[in-house]
């Protein structure tokens, strides 16, 4: 059944309500009580409830706790409730991407819905601040005190425009309420995971929703792919690389699918990753750790996994050692292999997908240089202030693992990047299995242009010099299509890179006579914002969730998402 139309929820997805409203509620709420009689200062009384809030979940009855508390008259918690719930709005905006979205579904067919619940003069007054009337097809209020129940509001919404639940979806933040009403009617849901509800566990399989997103520009892209008739447990991803690319892709790739297969390569020798390859006689696990930590299941459990996996000892016999290289070198020691070690930690953490690498050979990345010269291992080739490479291949005769061969045979969509251009994706068409299975394959080719040049390895490159290097090794006509960042970062950003020898890469004139499918996008992650770092170094780098969307949308045929 094709979807017809959206219904959206309001507060907390299509503006921050918490950010911007919840503060100034509850300093409002704090105020009246103390006002009442609450035997403590405004501060107090504000900063309780966000304790409460924090302890015990947004659902908490936080009122009635602070009053017994402080033993106050029961009168109090309507006080609080009254001010926290006043038709005083302060100053909002919607979310970067949801004029261009709304616009986007619009274009597209879908009839629009705003269904929203809370005191209606507030509401309205939210509505009215936001600009949103021209957006929607209908936009209905429910007001929390005579309002009908929102499962009602739902059916009847869908009754009178003559739509069947399976035909809509659901988008808000709260897994409990308007998601769980919606999936139990039969439509699909989608999670806006912000604010004070993102993090809510589920009580019941109603509360799981059939998609979680942090951004709405993704909305398009999964109506269009489940209109295709690839939803998650249908479309098959896999993302050929290494280093810090590959986890990002990765990252975000996990809300359109739940076939994930990274295939990583193995010829790492630099840091703790060659220290344990050169004692241990086992394959560099850097790669493979890192994406296994970002295929695990929830955000939450990534970043943990990320503190602990990551972590470095600064001192000692094991100074610069990665604990997550040194639970893999023991997983590999217990099972017998790397191969072994890797399912076994994927069972460990529960991931999503799978990580294989492109082959279970012990060898290392060689390079001809432009002035003759040769090197070995991968150190040596990315090593800055050498000759350009000329030429890359392998030290041995490897072969691939079966098990890739097969995923890259069944993908659908085949990633290829973005990271170091040689060492982390030339090496992995290096291997013979891997370069032949992608070029037989049905699916369709993708290959992500880096953002940045990298010293040593790619300095002066353009676009063209990077897909004629992919290319070179891959075969011609092979890949499908490039997708190229079109948002150029902030001066100072490009400034700290230029010291380090490194620059934008631009687009040219020789891209043109290359016979690729080009994309231009926005792929440059918001540097303002906390961020997981793969490796020691603050990186320029992709987003995880416009590079997943753009990949996605390449697929699915959509036009590329627009710089906000």
């Amino acid at each position: 059944m094709k979807i017809k139309a959206v219904i959206f929820d309001l507060d907390d997805t299509l503006y921050d309500c918490t950010g911007s409203l919840i503060d100034a509620s509850r300093r409002r709420a704090a105020r009246a009580m103390v006002e009442a009689g609450l035997p403590c200062t405004e501060e107090e009384a504000y900063q309780l409830q966000k304790e409460l809030t924090d302890k015990y979940g947004p659902y908490h009855l936080v009122f009635n706790e602070i009053v017994n508390k402080y033993h106050a008259d029961n009168k109090l918690v309507n006080i609080a409730y009254k001010a926290y719930n006043s038709s005083e709005v302060s100053e909002i905006k919607l979310f970067p991407y949801v004029v261009a979205t709304l616009k986007e579904l619009k274009d597209k067919g879908y009839k629009l819905f705003l269904l929203t619940v809370g005191v209606h003069e507030r509401q309205e007054k939210k509505i009215n601040i936001l600009g949103l009337k021209p957006y929607f097809d209908e936009i209905v209020i429910n007001d929390q005190e005579i309002g009908l129940l929102v499962e009602d509001c739902v059916h009847d919404l869908l009754r009178r425009h003559t739509i069947m639940p399976g035909e809509a979806v659901m988008v808000g933040d709260k897994a409990r309420d308007e998601l769980r009403i919606a999936k139990l009617q039969g439509m699909i849901t989608i999670q806006m995971l912000h604010g004070r509800f993102k993090n809510e566990p589920a009580v019941n399989e109603c509360d799981k929703p059939d998609y979680k997103i942090k951004r709405i520009f993704q909305i398009p892209t999964i109506l269009q792919l489940n209109n295709m008739g690839k939803t998650p447990d249908k479309l098959k991803i896999i993302a050929i690389g290494g280093g810090t690319g590959l986890p990002i892709m990765l990252e975000g790739s996990k809300t359109y699918s739940k076939h994930l297969t990274a295939v990583v390569t193995v010829t790492d020798s630099g840091r703790s990753s060659g220290i344990l390859r050169e004692e241990f006689g086992i394959l560099p696990p850097g790669d493979a750790r890192n994406c296994l930590v970002a295929l695990s299941e929830t955000e939450e459990q990534e970043r943990e996994l990320y503190q602990l996996f990551q972590y470095r000892f600064d001192r000692g016999s094991l100074e610069g050692m990665s604990l997550g290289n040194l639970l893999m070198t023991a997983l590999t020691d217990i099972t017998g292999s790397f191969e072994q070690a890797i399912k076994k930690a994927s069972k460990i953490l529960n991931i999503r997908g799978k990580v294989l690498p492109s082959t279970l050979a012990n060898t290392h990345i060689c390079a001809e240089l432009e002035d003759g010269t040769h090197v070995e291992e991968e150190f040596n080739v990315r090593a800055v202030g050498k000759s350009p490479i000329k030429d890359v291949f392998l030290k041995d005769n490897v072969s691939s693992p079966p098990e890739a061969v097969e995923d890259i045979l069944k993908a659908d969509i085949i990633v290829i990047g973005p990271g170091s251009l040689y060492t982390s994706i030339i090496t992995n068409l290096l291997v013979p299995g891997i370069r032949d299975a992608i070029r037989s394959s049905k699916a369709t080719k993708i290959y992500v242009c880096n953002i940045v040049t990298q010293p040593g390895q790619t300095d002066h490159y353009k676009v063209s010099h990077h897909i004629s290097a992919i290319t070179k090794y891959l075969g011609e006509g092979v890949l499908d299509y490039v997708i190229v960042n079109n948002n150029i970062p902030r001066k100072d950003i490009l400034d700290r890179y230029q010291k380090e020898g490194a620059g934008v890469v631009l687009m040219d004139e020789g891209v043109y006579n290359l016979n690729v499918n080009v994309k231009k996008a926005d792929l440059v992650e918001d540097l303002n914002q906390k961020r997981i770092l793969w490796e020691k170094q603050d990186l320029l780098r992709h987003d995880p969730d416009k590079l997943a969307d753009s990949i996605c949308r390449v697929y699915a045929n959509l036009p590329s998402l627009a710089i906000s």
